[in-house]
């Protein structure tokens, strides 16, 4: 790949595309010995800006049309299309050409999650996770607002490790309303002590998106997590106010009201939306 090519990739970077990197190939490369930190800096950042241009599954042919519009470009030629036109719908081809790797990929997983399903002791719920108990709990369940520490491994449908908090020699440590779905619902299902298997069609992991540069677009993935410790929530001191600005109610100079007002029952902190209703 030419060095312009390469640079044009930056201009795709700009339009937000996610990437995957490619396994490496022994193929060897025709370009010259790189000898300075500076050209190998150069060369690295060629290949990061390459890395945004696997979503659009160019052909060679397709590669070829890139680095003419390339060249014309940088030697100022007069241009075969009109940009202004045909610049706004890069970011509608790229998220076309995402999804069709996205679409594949789910495809190519389904063998995968039918396996996981497949294994003794497995739960398939509804939204698609599967569940398998590698050794029980015997604490409380989490709920979806509870903060947890988990130790966990995340891996590829290929068994390639692409995060591990083991590894990092550390628990994991965050709520459950702001990670995956599919870890929380699955954590949701275990308790303190527990270690499980959760397998993770995309739609409930990271979608058409991914996670560059290690999760592709339409991934299925799967987590053995153990649930360690329901992190307990943090006692305020007597006094302080439960929302910031509003004084307790027995604090001195709080307003006072012997009349039952519309969140009274409720105990809704005034400007909060009412919770949504189950259907």
């Amino acid at each position: 790949m030419s060095t312009r090519l390469c640079l044009a990739l930056a201009v795709f970077a700009g339009f937000g595309l996610v990437a995957c990197q490619k396994p490496a190939t022994s193929s060897a490369s025709s370009s010259a010995e790189l000898t300075t930190d500076d050209q190998k800096s150069i060369y690295t950042l060629g290949i990061a800006m390459a890395r945004n241009l696997e979503p659009f599954n160019l052909s060679e042919e397709e590669l070829k049309v890139l680095e003419q519009g390339l060249d014309d470009g940088s030697m100022h030629r007069t241009p075969k299309v009109d940009f202004e036109t045909q610049a706004p719908k890069i970011s509608a081809f790229a998220k076309q050409r995402a999804a069709a790797t996205a679409a594949a990929e789910e495809q190519a997983a389904e063998g995968f999650l039918a396996a996981a399903s497949s294994e003794p002791g497995a739960q398939k719920f509804d939204s698609g996770l599967v569940l398998k108990e590698i050794a029980p709990g015997t604490g409380d369940s989490p709920k979806v607002t509870d903060t947890v520490k988990v130790n966990y491994e995340g891996k590829l449908r290929d068994g390639t490790v692409f995060d591990s908090s083991i590894q990092r020699g550390t628990p994991f440590q965050v709520t459950l309303n702001r990670v995956i779905p599919c870890w929380s619902e699955g954590l949701q299902k275990m308790k303190v002590g527990g270690k499980a298997k959760l397998t993770c069609p995309a739609k409930i992991a990271y979608g058409e998106r991914g996670y560059p540069p290690k999760i592709k677009p339409g991934a299925a993935l799967a987590f053995e997590v153990e649930l360690v410790e329901i992190v307990p929530s943090p006692e305020m001191p007597p006094g302080h106010p439960v929302v910031p600005g509003v004084p307790p109610a027995n604090a001195p100079g709080a307003p006072q009201s012997n009349s039952a007002g519309p969140n009274a029952q409720s105990g809704k902190a005034p400007g909060e939306p009412a919770a949504p209703k189950k259907p």
